[in-house]
């Protein structure tokens, strides 16, 4: 399967809006915020335009990668700005061949050409740690309240620049949104179902962890 990796445009948006409320619909929760997410995130100051790309496969859009600005903030009050990425979204048809983490080495690269060093999300550690993530815990990053949560997870792309601090990961905002407007955006799109399924037991369990 050829996979092909370019940047989104603005014709793309629509079809990456619906592509990742596929790829989320009940998976965490019943429904899904990601879509909403993604529209809102091309309109944000933390945007990262250079690094939204999506994955093609004969043509069609399967999907997609964003990023925002972010930072970390050491003991002695100095920030380093970095670069955060989510959602990756993949759609249904075609998890689990690959595209995914295409996106994400591409994207990883053209983010350390960009002069990034760090790369700090929240995700789930069999998806990333395959690509070189870390649990903070293990590189001093903890989250904005000093804990070290299951699923916070960085990656230096330069060695050795988080030594000899700790430091507190912040993301950008754009990622905290109204259940109400989620809902008012989500009527744009066909009707599905909301509905509970195992996976959200277990996001609910790896999202109330952390590492001491």
């Amino acid at each position: 399967m050829e996979i092909l990796i370019r940047n989104e445009s603005e014709e793309d948006t629509s079809v990456v809006e619906e592509v990742t409320r596929e790829a989320f619909w009940n998976l965490y929760v019943p429904g899904c915020s990601e879509h909403y997410i993604v529209h809102a995130m091309r309109k944000h100051k933390d945007f990262i335009r250079e690094l939204d790309y999506v994955a093609l496969v004969n043509g069609r859009i399967v999907g997609n990668i964003m990023y925002t600005m972010a930072t970390l903030t050491n003991e002695k009050r100095e920030t380093l700005d970095i670069a955060s990425f989510g959602p990756v979204s993949v759609h249904p048809e075609y998890q689990r061949q690959g595209i995914g983490s295409r996106l994400i080495q591409h994207s990883l690269l053209a983010a350390r050409n960009l002069g990034f060093k760090v790369i700090a999300i929240y995700g789930d550690p069999h998806n990333y740690c395959k690509h070189g993530f870390r649990n903070g815990r293990d590189l001093a990053i903890s989250d904005s309240n000093g804990d070290y949560p299951y699923g916070l997870l960085a990656l230096e792309l330069e060695k050795g620049v988080l030594s000899g601090h700790q430091w507190r990961f912040q993301t950008s905002p754009v990622y905290e949104c109204d259940e109400s407007a989620v809902a008012d955006f989500d009527q744009q799109f066909p009707l599905k179902e909301k509905g509970h399924q195992y996976s959200q037991e277990i996001f609910s369990i790896a999202f109330r962890s952390f590492l001491r």
